[in-house]
């Protein structure tokens, strides 16, 4: 009886690279993580499974259902589904331990059991930072928020984003003035405005019996238009007798005026009044960042400012301030656009080869290259050395470095640059200089 094989295959929703894409990634996984340790945030890695009850002590509804839950034993676990939630145990549980305001960041996988679909998936990286202050976060980490945005896209590459910001308490208080019934439902419709005109949005305004008055202070605010300081300005004459709009418009202010402080340019960041994020979850400040030559993609980095990180795990007030990267869609969607280019097919910058079969003398020199905090790769196979050479090119590996008997005689190597051709028979400290220039 013939041994039956199982195909080989990947479940939907989740990514598997090829070598050359997975160093592309890995580069802009660490350029990230550079970023973020740049402004001193704090490394954190939590477990990926977590019990039922801690995870979920929060999730309802659609994110509930999403869940990847399963027993073992007697014990009820769940994976994780985001990085928040599993900071404000890690926070409840280490309270006493940290000083604050407390600056993490974690770059991790997460969970979600969503129907698989493109550029949708139910296994991704997230790249996250937080701040988290005891019982009061001053506004002005919230300016700094952007600037971390900033840092970011500038390292990964990209000039020409927008980081659109606003703040809930402005939408809150405007819906609040208004005396609204259905909130959530008239900034749905606003949401709209892009696709339906106003004409359209005023329509679907009257047609869920919002008053004309209302109507009309809302299109005045949906149409601020200017630069940052205008709209400010604007939405200070709309006159709006609310404190929690008051509050929300002064925040907006000084988050703004600190980020030029900081040095950011203008152009990278602008007052979207239409911008709410999750309409439970955020309290104050909210971001969404583009990249104006690719805004099919959608925010690439979004967040906000919540009043209590931990509030079902512990009596402690936790404000926070955070932002996140999805960095498994960012780069699917990026990839698929030819955005960005995996060109590497190797991390070794040398390739080391024996002319003959005796491999003994290139043993050394690899080390001495690796401990000169090169990439080395020892070709091990007995193999012509025009097969050597051809393996390096098929790699993309920058020089090979051949030992034959002359080098061992000199204590040297015969190093190649396999992109010009040129070859010369140097020391190896020579041979480390040049690559390392390279």
């Amino acid at each position: 009886m013939e041994n039956s094989k199982i195909t080989p295959r990947t479940l939907p929703g989740f990514m598997e690279l090829l070598p050359n894409e997975q160093i592309l990634f890995n580069e802009m996984k660490e350029t990230i993580r550079k970023s973020y340790e740049e402004f001193g945030f704090l490394p954190l890695d939590t477990p990926i499974i977590e019990l039922s009850d801690v995870l979920l002590a929060k999730a309802g509804g659609e994110t509930e259902k999403q869940i990847y839950r399963f027993e073992k034993g007697d014990t009820d676990l769940s994976l994780r589904f985001d990085l928040t939630v599993p900071l404000a145990k890690y926070v409840a549980m280490h309270y006493g331990e940290l000083s604050f305001p407390f600056r993490r960041y974690q770059i991790g996988k997460v969970y979600r059991g969503e129907r698989p679909q493109k550029g949708r998936f139910r296994e991704f990286y997230q790249c996250d930072i937080d701040i988290i202050g005891d019982n009061e976060l001053d506004i002005l980490h919230d300016a700094e928020m952007p600037m971390v945005i900033y840092n970011t896209f500038k390292k990964l590459g990209f000039d020409d984003f927008t980081i659109r910001i606003n703040n809930r308490k402005i939408l809150n208080g405007l819906f609040e003035s208004l005396k609204l019934s259905d909130p959530a439902e008239v900034l749905r419709i606003i949401d709209k405005l892009d696709k339906i005109g106003l004409e359209q949005v005023k329509e679907c305004l009257s047609d869920i019996n919002v008053t004309s008055n209302a109507i009309n202070t809302i299109v005045d605010f949906i149409s601020i238009t200017g630069s940052n300081e205008e709209k400010i300005s604007a939405l200070k004459s709309l006159n709006i007798n609310n404190e929690m709009f008051k509050c929300g418009v002064q925040e907006l202010e000084s988050v703004i005026n600190t980020v030029k402080l900081f040095g950011m340019p203008e152009k990278n960041i602008s007052v979207d009044l239409s911008i709410a994020r999750g309409l439970d979850y955020y309290t104050g400040t909210v971001y969404e960042t583009f990249l104006n030559d690719y805004r099919e993609l959608g925010s690439v980095c979004s967040g906000g400012r919540y009043e209590n990180l931990a509030e079902y795990y512990t009596d402690k007030k936790l404000p926070g301030v955070g932002i996140s990267i999805g960095l498994t869609r960012l780069f699917y969607k990026l990839n698929e656009l030819n955005a960005i280019k995996a060109s590497r097919n190797s991390i070794a910058k040398v390739l080391v080869v024996s002319a003959s079969s005796d491999i003994s003398a290139c043993v050394p020199i690899s080390n001495a290259f690796r401990e000169a905090g090169i990439n080395t790769e020892l070709f091990l196979s007995d193999k012509k050395i025009k097969a050597k050479f051809k393996y390096a090119d098929k790699l993309n590996i920058p020089f090979v470095a051949v030992i034959g008997e002359d080098e061992i005689a000199n204590n040297s190597v015969t190093l190649k640059n396999m992109k010009t051709g040129e070859q010369e028979q140097v020391t190896i400290e020579k041979a480390i200089d040049i690559i390392n220039k390279y």
